[in-house]
């Protein structure tokens, strides 16, 4: 009899020679799908653009408004920091305001004074000049009068010159006013884009310093490809050139696209990606742009990371096969 090991082994190899023999069949007579002249393809991944929201000051962290996940708008409030010390010094910088501001009412007060005491010593002086000349007074009291008004125009400039510090004084404390607001209101963190949460980094009552980062929001309609060519693919596209992307998994979707960039140079196709003609060894790095308006009437598409298949139109005669004309609702027509 046969033992039961020979069965089995017998059992693989059948398995095998069938298993070939259907792949090569498949090779050799299953016509595989061409793209029709002038229009390229390639392998990549979709990225996003996604901002920190980070602190300007350190502080505090009194609440964070927002989940993974979640959708944000433009200005929405993500964050919230304690601001109580910030308030008390808003206070503090308050009063130092309407403190200069008396000063400068007790020094526009001082310079009068000093205004009518040199008015008052040049008469004075004018009087003793005119007596000195009759010879009614001597020489000492008028020059004891000059000296009077030389005292008084000094005493004047040095008033006129602590009006100019208060003033000064003055700007400074409204300066600090506005900066403390300011750091006010930079504790509330808002979204700078319309997007989705995707990390939550921070959690209340966690003391952050500067430039801590609290959450990081995805831009759903910001996205891009980047896929490589051949030499003799890429050399033909030009940017603005129209193109279409396609995810694993989706094939029914059909997003239309634009060629943002093309790399000047060539470089080793990077192991993970796999360009239409293997055997070239130098590709061009291509970058393909989503459209916005498509992808924010269809979120649910934008995911970053998927893997998918970009089409560049080289020639723009060229015309789109009809799997890849994208319909108004956003599936392919078939």
């Amino acid at each position: 009899m046969i033992s039961r090991s020979k069965r089995l082994k017998a059992l693989a190899t059948v398995s095998a020679v069938v298993g070939i023999g259907f792949l090569v069949y498949v090779v050799a007579f299953i016509p595989r799908s061409e793209l029709p002249e002038g229009i390229a393809s390639g392998n990549g991944r979709t990225e996003a653009t996604d901002v920190d929201i980070t602190t300007k000051f350190g502080g505090r962290l009194e609440s964070v408004l927002a989940k993974e996940g979640d959708e944000v708008k433009i200005s929405q409030i993500l964050a919230q920091f304690d601001t109580r010390e910030l308030h008390a010094q808003l206070r503090r910088a308050q009063a130092e305001v309407r403190r200069t501001r008396q000063e400068r009412h007790v020094a526009t007060a001082v310079i009068a004074q000093r205004e009518s005491e040199l008015s008052l010593a040049e008469k004075d002086m004018q009087r003793s000049a005119g007596l000195y000349e009759n010879d009614s007074i001597p020489l000492e009291k008028l020059e004891r009068d000059e000296t009077a008004v030389e005292t008084a125009r000094a005493t004047l400039t040095a008033a006129r010159a602590q009006l100019s510090n208060v003033e000064a004084a003055i700007e400074a404390a409204i300066a600090s006013t506005e900066l403390i607001k300011t750091q006010i209101d930079d504790s509330v963190l808002r979204s700078p884009i319309r997007g989705r949460v995707l990390y939550r980094l921070a959690e209340p009552g966690e003391v952050l310093p500067a430039g801590g980062k609290v959450l990081t929001v995805l831009d759903p309609t910001d996205m891009h490809m980047t896929l490589f060519l051949p030499t003799q693919d890429a050399t033909r596209v030009g940017i603005g050139a129209e193109a279409r992307v396609v995810f694993d998994g989706l094939a029914d979707r059909v997003i239309p696209a634009r060629v943002t960039f093309v790399a000047p140079r060539a470089q080793f196709t990077p192991k993970e990606v796999e360009t239409r003609t293997e055997r070239e060894k130098l590709a061009f790095r291509i970058k393909v742009q989503m459209d916005s308006e498509f992808l924010y009437t269809h979120t649910a598409l934008a995911k970053a990371g998927v893997p998918g298949v970009a089409y560049i139109r080289l020639d723009p005669n060229a015309k789109w096969p009809e799997h890849l004309e994208p319909a108004e609702n956003g599936t392919r027509t078939q």
